[in-house]
């Protein structure tokens, strides 16, 4: 994978063109209805974390930050909508979400739903509206976001999320699609707008963000527990009688921060240490570190 050591990863200002970008891209609508509940949970204060890994893809790759922009918000639209979705009392039932009262709870069930799928939907034609990426990559970068979303993606992790008990051989399943799918579409998409075609380069962007993602999950997990809903910017305490990184037969807190560690050892790895992507690994430990002892 490529590399840029002088390459610095300034992630409020990553952050800060998301934000901006994301605002244009969905209409604001009739203050009842479905653009407005989106633009409720889309534009709340968010880490816009996978974006972000879309966007510092590109750069490790070589690419320009610009190109890779659309790609990057149509991968938090579809995240944002996945929030809506496991919000909802079918699924969590929570009421809190980035700091705000969950969609459904805003605007209600009915509008959240269609706020969802307009998401969904808005993030596929933003890809294929990208000006920036010529029709072969747009078309590569449509399959992969499709595919993280679908059977073997969101869509399957959800199921399986709904579905588990605290058993330890449903968690890698569960977290390879409610987590690690988009993780690694928004890693290997963001090398694509940089410009990444080997195999090599795009197993090794598949690696950072299926570990990213395990990583992630492992450290969320840990924070339904210890942390409170004012810290956690979301509802807490939902993980009950599933199977999480804390809660499965074998699993304690020590040893989810342990898997959590060793996964993004595995990320860093996979991008190289001197990458880019390598310490935003490195930021992402930082950070649970001090929200977990918080």
């Amino acid at each position: 994978m490529a590399t840029d050591s002088s390459t610095s990863v300034d992630l409020e200002s990553l952050r800060e063109l998301i934000n901006v970008r994301l605002a244009q891209l969905v209409p604001e609508g009739h203050p009842r209805g479905p653009a407005a509940a989106a633009r409720h949970s889309l534009l709340a204060p968010g880490k816009r974390l996978r974006a972000v890994i879309t966007l510092v893809a590109a750069r490790a790759q070589g690419g320009r930050i610009e190109d890779a922009l659309d790609t990057a918000c149509a991968i938090e639209m579809i995240h944002t909508s996945s929030l809506v979705f496991d919000d909802l009392p079918a699924m969590d039932d929570a009421d809190l979400r980035r700091g705000e009262p969950t969609t459904h709870k805003a605007f209600g069930e009915d509008i959240a739903i269609l706020a969802g799928i307009g998401l969904i939907n808005g993030a596929y034609e933003v890809i294929a509206k990208s000006k920036a990426l010529d029709a072969e990559r747009r078309m590569e970068i449509m399959r992969l976001v499709t595919r993280a979303v679908g059977w073997q993606g969101l869509v399957h992790g959800q199921a399986l999320d709904l579905a588990s008990s605290n058993d330890d051989d449903a968690i890698d399943a569960i977290h390879e699609g409610k987590t690690g799918a988009l993780f690694i579409a928004a890693a290997e998409c963001g090398g694509l707008c940089g410009g990444a075609c080997t195999d090599e380069e795009r197993r090794s962007l598949r690696a950072y963000g299926r570990s990213l993602g395990f990583a992630y999950q492992a450290f969320d997990d840990v924070l339904d527990q210890v942390a409170c809903e004012q810290t956690a910017g979301k509802t807490t305490g939902r993980d009950e009688g599933k199977a999480t990184a804390v809660l499965s037969a074998s699993a304690s807190l020590a040893s989810a921060k342990t898997l959590a560690n060793r996964q993004l050892d595995n990320a860093v790895a996979a991008a190289g240490e001197h990458s880019p992507l390598a310490k935003l690994a490195e930021f992402i430990r930082t950070y649970f570190a001090q929200t977990i002892a918080a």
